[in-house]
């Protein structure tokens, strides 16, 4: 067990907490009067739907639609990408019987370790903690590394529910066909000479992360919010959601990305933003609380090798266009990234120029 003075460090499970059924909730999850959820902007101008089918025949149009995604959201919602609906299907079923496991199975896979003292990133938990006023997201989240295999901690691979992974395996290796195919049109949006350059960048060092949310409702959801604001230390990362709650930043003012059936939710990440040198941006996200159902997600994060020092690509630097972001090698804007999610700031603005 670890030290009483240390017991700040160890995140409470929010789904053991939810059902309590208290309609108290403890201040740790409480956030401050500013920084509390208000209702989204309606706007006529929803956030595109993009047929990849289509785009992948050449449809002029869906290009079209692509790119004012990309250049006014930064994400966009998937239909057409070829994934089978049962197999989606699938993937939610698992992560949903895999939260719904007595907590005692769940632990087996902790994200803490040495004496649950320390947080590691993969594991079954909550928030890094970095101070005793943190304020906490009132989440539960399973991270695992699917890609490269070699990188697979299987200790962490649940063996219950039993199709586990083998559904996850199927699932992440279809997702990255996507990615791919999105890395090529993202290529040309921003004008670089190769179409394949983004893609080539996830080459066989690159490392994809998944990780598995439950938002268990929240008897007071004004009063907290389930994955505070951020953007993403990926190249692109594919959301698979089934309820309402996601919603985006776009000119100072927060709107919903609504659920479509089938749909995937695609978003640029900081490496796309850092490489186009600004010209497309990492969209600023959250995740507000739900008081009359549960919400749970899979995030496929697509990011590159570890050691390889992520800047802008020369071709997009001039005169005209100087060079707004400086080099940091990904491993430690990963960490840097969660560190600055513990603080409430964003990674990106450490390597702004």
């Amino acid at each position: 067990m670890a030290d009483d003075d240390q017991q700040w460090k160890i995140p409470t499970i929010v789904q053991e907490l939810a059902a309590t059924g208290r309609d108290e909730l403890p201040s740790r999850y409480v956030v401050c009067d500013h920084g509390r959820p208000t209702s989204a902007v309606a706007s006529d101008d929803s956030i595109p739907v993009v047929d990849l089918s289509r785009l992948s025949s050449g449809a002029a149009d869906e290009a079209a639609k692509l790119r004012s995604a990309l250049q006014n959201w930064g994400l966009f919602l998937a239909v057409g990408h070829g994934i089978e609906p049962a197999l989606l299907g699938e993937m939610m079923a698992v992560t949903t019987n895999f939260f719904n496991l007595p907590l005692e199975e769940k632990q087996k896979y902790t994200n803490l370790v040495g004496g649950k003292k320390e947080h590691q990133l993969q594991g079954y938990g909550g928030d890094m903690i970095l101070s005793e006023t943190q304020v906490l997201d009132w989440s539960d989240r399973f991270y695992l590394n699917v890609e490269p295999e070699s990188r697979r901690l299987y200790d962490l691979w649940p063996t219950q529910p039993p199709s586990f992974r083998d559904i996850l395996h199927r699932y992440a290796a279809r997702c990255r066909e996507l990615a791919d195919g999105v890395l090529r049109e993202v290529a040309k949006v921003v004008g670089l000479r190769e179409e394949g350059c983004l893609v080539d960048m996830l080459d066989e060092k690159a490392v994809t992360y998944v990780r598995l949310n439950l938002y268990p409702r929240c008897p007071r959801p004004e009063k907290v919010l389930g994955f505070r604001p951020h953007s993403d230390a990926s190249m692109l990362t594919v959301v698979l959601n089934n309820a309402a709650g996601l919603q985006v930043l776009r000119d100072g003012e927060w709107y919903d990305v609504p659920v479509v059936p089938d749909a995937l939710v695609v978003n640029l990440g900081d490496t796309v933003e850092v490489v186009s040198n600004g010209l497309l941006k990492s969209p600023v996200h959250k995740v507000v609380a739900n008081s009359e159902r549960k919400r749970v997600s899979v995030a496929a994060f697509y990011t590159v090798d570890p050691e390889r020092e992520v800047e802008p690509a020369p071709e997009l630097v001039s005169e005209e266009r100087p060079r707004r972001y400086g080099s940091m090698k990904n491993s430690d804007y990963i960490r840097e990234l969660h560190e600055s999610l513990a603080r409430g700031e964003r990674a990106i603005d450490r390597v702004k120029i």
